[in-house]
């Protein structure tokens, strides 16, 4: 059996929970979530308010007492995301895990994980507040912090995010 390549987050209760679409090199080699150089999330999850201090890809363990939680939709591998096939992604499985722990949000890191968790395909995806929810939670559709999607970047949706999770404006 292989196992998960980053152990999930995840608890009861949790605010938030950010699903990406796999562990990308680095961070499948240190261990940790978003660990690779140019990565944006630490910092961002900072920037917005979700956590009062910016913390570091090997503290990734500490988010629940911040209400955020992490997993991924294909566990089992690692690298880049244009490696990715269908039967890498274990929608069911993300659906049971949101299912038991029940976060207010389920927000994606990026639009390959939330493609194909919705079964929706093509450029029809907004970011955002989606229409749907999955297993009772809300869902959001957030633009990648992984340095490889730095084209498509807007902390905009992030913001919007945070407000919902906090109810506070960020700055």
């Amino acid at each position: 059996m292989i196992d998960d390549i980053l152990p999930d987050v995840l608890e009861p209760g949790l605010r938030v929970v950010f699903c990406g679409t796999q562990a990308g090199a680095v961070s499948a080699r240190r261990g940790a979530y978003y660990a690779g150089p140019g990565n944006k999330f630490w910092p961002v999850l900072h920037q917005i308010g979700l956590v009062p201090k910016r913390l570091r890809p090997d503290e990734f363990r500490t988010l629940p007492r911040y209400g955020i939680g992490l997993t991924d939709l294909a566990k089992r591998t690692s690298g880049p995301d244009s490696a990715l096939r269908g039967g890498h992604f274990d929608v069911a499985g993300l659906t049971a895990r949101i299912a038991e722990n029940r976060p207010r949000i389920l927000a994606f890191n990026g639009k390959r994980a939330a493609q194909a968790a919705l079964g929706i395909s093509g450029g029809r995806l907004a970011y955002g507040l989606q229409a749907h929810g999955l297993a009772d939670a809300d869902i959001y559709v957030l633009p990648s912090t992984s340095g490889a999607a730095a084209g498509f970047w807007s902390i905009e949706p992030w913001k919007q995010l945070a407000m919902a999770v906090t109810g506070i404006p960020t700055r």
